[in-house]
């Protein structure tokens, strides 16, 4: 995939085609606000599925539900003790997800200024025809 800013050669984003399926599977995790708020309880401690599972008006089940899509994008990892599923949150999968984003971040500044620059431009021009 390369992406042109305008300015300069275009640039080649490897990590897109080579991580697409994973970031798929981040994002898609992602979307979903139950599973946001889970990984934000997880970010504070390690979890069990039912620790989780208590702020939401949820079954057990459900909750191991989201805990698998999670797992799945590798945004947790979960351990067994007996009979209790202990969740970890696991940040390479987010930091992957988080250079995705400021690749096209960079992308976006540069076209946000770009657009402030020609209002100024404008806005200047206008001030001046006024007079």
């Amino acid at each position: 995939m390369s992406l042109d800013l305008g300015y300069g050669p275009s640039i080649f984003n490897h990590m897109v085609e080579q991580n697409a399926a994973a970031l798929d599977r981040v994002f898609h995790a992602l979307a979903d606000p139950t599973r946001r708020a889970m990984l934000r309880q997880l970010a504070g401690s390690e979890q069990s599925v039912g620790e989780l599972a208590e702020p939401f008006d949820m079954s057990f089940a459900a909750a191991a539900k989201h805990v698998k899509v999670l797992e799945g994008a590798g945004l947790l990892s979960r351990t067994i003790e007996g009979r209790t599923h202990r969740c970890r949150l696991e940040a390479r999968a987010l930091a992957e997800a988080d250079r995705w984003i400021a690749y096209y971040q960079r992308f976006w500044t540069g076209r946000l200024d770009a657009l402030e620059t020609a209002l100024l431009r404008h806005a200047r021009k206008a001030k001046g025809s006024r007079k």
